[in-house]
């Protein structure tokens, strides 16, 4: 090992201390080094400090529109990364249909693959209007938006109508549920699914939003005529869609008579500026990086 001055790491310990190397068969030092006196030997501090922290993290917003944001993180640990990968799926709200109430489904397409189905459209709703609805929680119009979808396929004339059923049929209940709950008392007023004292449309924070799908043109199934599909959604529950990767460095040593790209999409070796490199074959920033 050659000698390496006081306050610095060996190549091969700082590429275990700084990088995830992905190997043929699997990604190795995926685990940070946690330990402040890990390189004490060496002279280096391998201790955590805010300040220092502060310093060397780096936020990179690469895209940001009305349905995503994406950005790089450098400088950060992949463990505390992925802790705010966590963070941000367990604390940014979105609306999700929930529940299901079926009447009548005579279509092909079963009762739970119809529910999945509608579970994965996405609302058009402000979750920051509503209140968080536990468990023993009744749905009122604070908590719970409700959603109708009453589609008959018919052949008129030479036509079918309502042949394709599209996130767009989605019918906005604002006085909340219409399902009556089966009860064996005939004498008091049969209760919803739903508790709503008012409206959501007396309420300015709710009214002034339009509440519905997303994208109106979803296909949630199709249909033939005389085929029927009757039931309601009771929507609330708090999501987040995040992707979290690795943007990766590959540091290689240079071949003796290698250099530039190769074709085929395989990976070529040589120097630039001096350098190390690496490139692949699509040209994607990702893959490619340099070493000093």
């Amino acid at each position: 090992m050659p000698d390496v001055p006081m306050g610095q790491l060996p190549a091969h310990l700082e590429l275990q201390r700084t990088r995830v190397v992905c190997a043929a068969d699997a990604p190795s030092y995926t685990e940070g080094i946690q330990y402040s006196g890990a390189y004490a030997s060496f002279g280096v501090d391998n201790s955590l400090r805010l300040g220092d922290f502060c310093k060397n993290i780096k936020i990179e917003v690469k895209t940001l529109n009305e349905e995503e944001i994406e950005f790089d993180i450098i400088g950060i640990d992949a463990s505390l990364a992925n802790a705010f990968r966590r963070i941000l799926i367990a604390e940014v709200p979105t609306m999700a249909i929930e529940t299901v109430l079926i009447a009548n489904n005579t279509s092909v397409i079963q009762d739970e693959v119809l529910a999945h189905r509608l579970g994965l459209i996405p609302i058009k709703a402000d979750p920051r209007l509503f209140e968080y609805r536990a468990e023993s929680d009744p749905a009122n119009e604070k908590n719970t938006i409700v959603f109708k979808l009453d589609v008959t396929c018919k052949r008129k004339a030479n036509n079918i109508i309502n042949a394709t059923v599209k996130s767009d049929q989605l019918k906005w209940l604002p006085n909340g549920s219409e399902f009556e709950k089966p009860s064996t008392d005939t004498s008091s007023k049969a209760k919803t699914y739903t508790s709503f004292n008012c409206s959501q449309d007396s309420l300015p924070e709710i009214s002034n939003g339009s509440i519905g799908s997303k994208y109106p043109d979803i296909i949630i199934s199709k249909l033939r005529p005389g085929l029927k599909r009757n039931y309601e959604i009771i929507d609330w529950q708090l999501i987040a869609d995040l992707l979290f990767k690795l943007s990766l460095t590959r540091l290689l040593d240079v071949l003796p008579g290698t250099g530039g790209r190769r074709d085929g999409g395989t990976a070529g070796r040589g120097f630039r500026d001096g350098k190390k490199f690496l490139n692949f074959g699509d040209g994607g920033g990702d893959g490619g990086g340099t070493a000093d």
